[in-house]
């Protein structure tokens, strides 16, 4: 794992994290030296991609043994041609397919033609895909198509747009093919879109799926579909997506009530609405309907107008509900520049409080309210599980099915049986040094997966059921 260097953080932030993960309850069990080496490893851990590209089935449309051997023929064209790669299908998600990352590859011969991309762009590449022509910030000055060019990413964000050579920070990412000369790419005559360089030799060799098999698959991460079974929606029933988009989760919902029912999806971004709208029809999914609305405005405030289909809803109207918050975002996989400050990390709480409380007020009594996030600070996580249960004494936190991840961390004052409730996936739990494929051909089944459930991105699931508030 010591092929990248670890997260870059701002020092506020860092030092924010590691008093959060040194936390007295917290110390007081694990000691002072366990609590640190286990910072450190979350810091390392975040910079690189978890060990398993993550698909989910559409089910509703194919058998997952269907889409598996398709998925098996498409690796198998891409950069995976002569070696045996394994498609798992998850043993408690069966909808889920799992295919493992092969690196850090450590043997990769650098060019003397280089690219700079952005951060951004970096992780992106790390996770399989190529390079865009917009995330290029830098090419060596002869650069034509054709060539075979080194990829870096420009962790820092000092390299400036155009430069011939940049000798800062740079972290290196793979090889490529490039599909643009220098000067096409960096071209006065307008914005280019399309690939800009072809990855061959990536660093961490994980197939590029983007746009593959689009009507059978989406790419999620294993905690975010791990989300969906939990809330455990039922045919027939009412459901609010209520930060819905990119609308992952949504179809998740639709396809495992078989299409019947409702499930309701906001987003207040217009742009996003309309991606969920496309994913909805593309998986031939009906009882979707979403609309672009702000989920802290949501409950209706007097009576409703007849026929009226969308927000704001009237009081307890769902009977389930899921509530992915916008949050700081720092557990999410790799990321190997961080570059929110403090006051953008800890700005989260009160929006997240506000929509919590729109979401229990239009709950049913009986109903379900599943919260997530996918950072890991306490003050998103924990600490708004405590904030709940005070506020909202007719909420009780209910086991969850399937159980994947950890339990909670201290530092919250909550009781040890009600962090035993909680869903935490902390990707420091597992040591991994990444994975080659003689590891991989001789390691058991079941080892793999209990590897993909832990060696994943940062997220956080509590779940809770209310009973009647009068």
């Amino acid at each position: 794992m010591s092929f990248f260097s670890k997260i870059l953080l701002k020092p506020e932030v860092e030092e924010y994290l590691r008093n959060v993960f040194r936390n007295q309850e917290l110390t007081s069990v694990l000691g002072k030296l366990e609590a640190e080496r286990k910072y450190e490893s979350l810091l390392n851990c975040l910079a690189h991609p978890p060990a398993f590209t993550t698909v989910r089935v559409n089910t509703y449309l194919a058998s997952v043994k269907q889409v598996k051997n398709l998925l098996l023929e498409e690796i198998h064209k891409q950069q995976f041609k002569g070696l045996s790669v394994p498609v798992l299908q998850h043993p408690e998600l069966q909808d889920i397919l799992l295919i493992p990352v092969i690196g850090p590859r450590k043997d990769l011969q650098k060019q003397s033609a280089e690219v700079i991309v952005g951060a951004q762009c970096g992780n992106a590449v790390l996770r399989g895909a190529h390079v865009f022509v917009p995330g290029i910030i830098s090419a060596s000055k002869c650069m034509k198509a054709g060539d075979v060019v080194s990829v870096y990413s420009d962790i820092d964000g000092k390299c400036k747009r155009g430069a011939k050579e940049f000798l800062g920070t740079k972290v290196f990412i793979g090889n490529g093919i490039s599909e643009m000369s220098r000067s096409e790419i960096f071209s006065s005559s307008g914005s280019l879109k399309g690939i800009g360089v072809r990855m061959t030799d990536p660093v961490y060799l994980c197939p590029s799926l983007a746009d593959v098999l689009s009507s059978y698959l989406f790419l999620q991460n294993l905690p975010s579909a791990v989300v969906s079974h939990v809330l455990n929606p039922q045919p027939g029933e009412r459901i609010l997506d209520m930060c819905a988009a990119p609308g992952g989760k949504t179809t998740h919902l639709a396809t495992l009530m078989h299409d019947q029912g409702e499930v309701i999806a906001m987003d207040k971004i217009a742009n996003k609405v309309k991606t969920i709208k496309q994913n909805a029809a593309l998986w031939q999914l009906n009882c979707i309907k979403a609309f672009c609305y702000d989920g802290t405005k949501a409950l209706a405030i007097g009576k409703r107008e007849d026929g009226q289909e969308g927000p704001p809803f009237s009081a307890e109207s769902f009977d389930r509900i899921l509530l992915d918050v916008p949050c700081s975002g720092m557990g999410q996989r790799p990321n190997m520049a961080y570059s929110w400050t403090l006051k953008e990390v800890t700005s989260y709480q009160p929006l997240q409080r506000k929509l919590f409380t729109t979401a229990v007020k239009l709950l049913k009594p009986g109903g379900v309210l599943v919260y997530s996030t996918c950072t890991i600070t306490l003050s998103e996580n924990e600490e708004q599980v405590a904030w709940a249960l005070e506020t909202f004494p007719y909420l009780q936190l209910q086991s969850q099915e399937p159980r994947i991840g950890g339990e909670g961390m201290m530092g919250a004052g909550l009781s040890l049986d009600q962090l035993k409730l909680l869903q935490r996936f902390d990707p420091s739990s597992v040591i991994s040094h990444g994975m080659d494929i003689n590891s991989l051909q001789g390691s058991r089944e079941e080892d793999l997966i209990s590897l993909a459930n832990k060696d994943c991105i940062g997220f956080f699931i509590a779940k809770f059921i209310k009973f009647n508030s009068q």
